[in-house]
């Protein structure tokens, strides 16, 4: 068998290469395997913890599933190396902003600028609206932490608490819980979802978090609403009592509301389209300057002195970007909240997308993803058609494959030539990507984070799910945005 004409398109194109004698079953194959694996590795073997290493190397293995298809149709090993290496530069930029993200984590840390986020969030917890104040205050942490899972594990524990105390279904207020986290894990600059998203349908961070609002901010607006009406139905008594963490809190940090001149800076420079990574620099490089004026003695500690010298002043500010950094609390439920992984806490996620990277560059080379691409615009050849399919696939991901990232990557890098097929730009598939992997991962209960959120929470999957009201809403906004044309983004060259 011979290989014809297997050579690069032009960049624009994205470099997906053709494969003439390429059939569509012949590259489904490292697809079906990929899922098989990683549905037997986070299903039977890790767990949880695949994502510390276990899954990356089953990419690899996919990979190499791959190769083998591309040996038997005459593609060269060096024609796939090369592709890995183009794919491995394309996320360049991606795997620079998620450093970024991880250094200013440590800096917003340790200046109290994220405990003030959350101290000014708490106090706005009333007993009468306690559900949709739940959303509230979880989106804000969630948004100021980049993390649903331990906004989960900290103050969601606490709320669930909070809501028992009152009389509230524990299922109603994991809901609420969950709903205002994963608001706010999408929407957040500094998680790893939000990153990933841009990286594999080869965005940009700051666009995708601005498109993602035209579907996103609807949908939590209409869960904030139903969450009201809950609330205004149900016979709530008792006291919500946050007394402790905030005196935690207080007692931890100077909370100060000029702490918020930081964010607000990056926000500026955000709306004035300033580069990603000048923005990440200055507001982490901010955040350190403040952390000195506002946090000394966390700063002397963290840089291992007694009195706050430069050097003690140098080295705390570095280590809170670069290693991982924990501030004690007087409430053990704040103490996970208060740390941060640094640069070094975002590797993981490096690792997932250059593994994701290998893949996706053996299965440019041979030919199979061009193949895939173009069987999806076959069959569904409306705009709405494309955008369902992604929603499906990104929806059967999180329940074979049992995980997020894995339901964003891999659609992420099938789908990214279709959409722009159909002059879509990329903003359009990473805004879908989110809207049905990201947020539909907690419902399933074999997935890492049901399993993850229903442990936390102590509350079972089935029973917070039907009150997730923002997670489930959200792939059926993207899907009415798309039946209705709304918001859809055209490529700039095909525009024109």
């Amino acid at each position: 068998m011979q290989s014809q004409d297997i050579k690069p398109r032009e960049p624009q194109d994205e470099n997906i290469i053709e494969n003439k004698e390429l059939n569509i079953w012949e590259a489904l194959i490292p697809v079906i395997a990929l899922v098989g694996m990683l549905f037997y590795n986070v299903k039977f073997a890790f767990g949880d913890d695949a994502l510390s290493g276990s899954n990356q190397f089953i990419l690899l293995l996919g990979a190499a599933v791959a190769a083998i298809v591309g040996f038997y149709n005459k593609v060269s090993y060096k024609q796939m190396l090369d592709e890995v290496a183009e794919n491995v530069k394309s996320t360049t930029g991606a795997l620079l902003i998620l450093l970024f993200v991880g250094s200013l984590a440590g800096t917003w840390l340790i200046s109290g600028i994220i405990p003030s986020m959350i101290y000014y969030g708490l106090q706005i917890l009333n007993p009468t609206i306690f559900l949709p104040a739940c959303v509230v205050i979880c989106a804000i942490i969630s948004i100021a932490t980049g993390s649903s899972w331990t906004t989960s594990a900290t103050v969601g524990i606490a709320l669930i608490g909070i809501g028992n105390a009152l009389g509230i279904h524990a299922g109603m207020t994991a809901g609420a819980v969950i709903s205002g986290a994963y608001f706010g894990d999408k929407m957040s600059p500094l998680s790893d979802t939000t990153n990933l998203a841009p990286a594999m349908a080869g965005g940009e961070l700051f666009s995708h978090i601005k498109y993602m609002t035209y579907t996103t901010v609807p949908t939590i607006i209409v869960t904030l609403i139903i969450f009201i009406i809950i609330s205004l139905s149900l016979d709530v008594s008792g006291t919500a009592d946050t007394s402790e963490m905030l005196a935690s809190i207080s007692a931890s940090f100077n909370i100060s509301p000029w702490l918020f001149l930081v964010p607000l800076a990056v926000i500026f420079l955000i709306v004035k389209k300033t580069p990603p990574l000048v923005a990440l620099l200055i507001g982490t490089l901010l955040g350190g300057i403040f952390a000195v004026i506002f946090q000394p003695e966390i700063v002397t500690s963290i840089g291992g002195g007694d009195s706050l010298t430069f050097n003690n002043a140098y080295k705390g500010i570095m280590n809170a970007m670069t290693i991982d950094t924990a501030i004690e609390t007087q409430s053990a439920e704040l103490n996970d909240l208060f740390s941060s992984g640094g640069m070094s806490g975002m590797l993981g996620t490096i690792w997932l997308i250059v593994c994701a990277m290998v893949f996706g560059g053996v299965m440019d080379a041979i030919g199979a993803l061009s193949r895939i691409s173009k069987s999806v615009l076959n069959l569904f050849d409306t705009i709405f058609g494309l955008f369902a399919s992604t929603v499906i696939s990104c929806v059967g991901l999180n329940v074979l494959a049992s995980d997020q990232y894995l339901a964003i990557v891999i659609p992420g890098r099938m789908y990214r030539k279709a959409f722009e097929d159909k002059g879509l730009a990329p903003e359009n598939l990473s805004r879908t990507l989110e809207d049905s992997g990201t947020v539909t991962s907690v419902l399933i209960p074999w997935n890492t984070c049901g399993a993850y959120q229903s442990s936390v929470l102590n509350v079972d999957t089935f029973s917070y799910a039907g009150y997730a009201f923002f997670n489930y809403l959200s792939p059926f906004t993207t899907l009415l945005f798309a039946a209705f044309k709304i918001k859809i983004k055209q490529l700039a060259t095909k525009a024109a």
